[in-house]
């Protein structure tokens, strides 16, 4: 009976992150495929292959970006971005948005630099990202801060920490492997896990 169930065991740890993988995979793929692909089914009909969506989708991202490297058409963006700016509630929805997709695949990424943090009271060590070195804007008594984003464990939201820059230690760690680490809760990999304990020493 013990065997079955390790037999059990071990097929549940092979299989479900193989299916919950391949789950997400089809999931998104469904998802940019149809923010085209609906109209697209409806004008082609029975001619219609999945796939399509998504690289008319990438077509249209790369046209628009061409776009707005050309001096007239470039001009237009910037106006209408001025605009979304003015307008109220949707300047703030607006500049949010976009100011985080900048920051993820833009010139100037943040997420970037993996630093640590120590609660001198307690001992207990966090690991973070910093996403803004410049504090100026929040008053003259943060211009010796950072901004440390620290996510939760297994979900994506998280607190983003004012740190003064002698409280935190620059790691030498990739950001892909401390974000694996701390959105597994710090089970990800041994080898993660002894570049953080090498750096924390």
């Amino acid at each position: 009976m013990k065997t079955i169930a390790k037999y059990f065991v071990n097929g549940l740890l092979t299989a479900l992150p193989i299916v919950l993988a391949l789950y997400i995979v089809v999931k998104v793929f469904q998802f940019l495929d149809g923010i085209l692909g609906t109209l697209l089914k409806e004008r082609m009909k029975n001619d219609y292959i999945p796939g399509i969506g998504i690289l008319t989708t990438l077509l249209l991202i790369t046209v628009l970006g061409w776009l707005s490297s050309q001096y007239l058409s470039g001009k237009v963006i910037k106006l209408t971005d001025r605009l979304l700016e003015k307008i109220p509630f949707v300047k703030t929805v607006y500049s949010v948005i976009k100011d985080t997709i900048h920051s993820l695949i833009g010139e100037k990424k943040s997420f970037s630099t993996v630093v640590m943090i120590e609660h001198p009271d307690t001992g207990l060590k966090n690991i973070g990202f910093v996403t803004a070195e410049n504090m100026d804007e929040l008053g003259a008594e943060l211009n010796d801060h950072v901004a440390v984003y620290i996510p939760q464990t297994f979900q994506i939201a998280g607190f983003t920490f004012l740190v003064h820059k002698d409280r935190i230690k620059i790691l030498d760690i990739k950001p892909e492997e401390a974000m694996k680490f701390l959105l597994s809760g710090g089970v990800s990999t041994k080898q993660q896990k002894k570049h953080l304990n090498d750096n924390a020493s």
